[in-house]
């Protein structure tokens, strides 16, 4: 599964870059998250509560931050296990742009899915891991006392 997708945070690179490094900040900004915890500057341990489609799991992961360049960009490799309902493992990464308005925020995330999640078709996986991120980034900016702003795409043809 690919999810990619960008983000207009109305916050400077700074404050973007502080929330998400901050676990109070990502734990009210996880969509069911139950506890999070940093272990070192590079890893953090999460509890997620996730229901996609019919499946509902918690599931425990840890993700491990590499190629850090602060206010910029990072790498982040994840796993997760949700016991019988499966498990989730990839890598993603983040860029911050600064822009008229605030951040731009893009990310790229590639991740392989088992378990009753596996069997679980790719659009409805897709599309929850969608509203996901959507949720995560409301919630993100909404700590970081800004909004996300539509970003316009340019549809003019020539």
């Amino acid at each position: 599964m690919e999810l990619n997708g960008e983000q207009l945070i109305a916050a400077s690179i700074p404050d973007v870059w502080k929330g998400l490094n901050d676990i109070d900040v990502l734990a009210k900004s996880i969509p069911g998250c139950e506890e999070i915890n940093r272990i070192s500057p590079e890893e953090i341990h999460a509890k997620v509560m996730f229901k996609i489609g019919p499946v509902r799991a918690r599931f425990s992961g840890k993700l491990l931050l590499s190629d850090v360049i602060p206010d910029h960009s990072c790498s982040m490799a994840f796993e997760g296990s949700g016991g019988a309902a499966g498990f989730a493992k990839g890598r993603s990464r983040v860029e911050l742009k600064s822009v008229e308005g605030g951040t731009l925020v893009a990310y790229t995330t590639e991740a392989s899915i088992g378990g009753k999640l596996g069997q679980i078709g790719g659009r409805l996986i897709s599309a929850s891991a969608k509203k996901i991120a959507d949720d995560f980034f409301q919630r993100f900016a909404n700590e970081l006392g800004g909004e996300v702003i539509p970003v316009e795409l340019d549809t003019k043809t020539e």
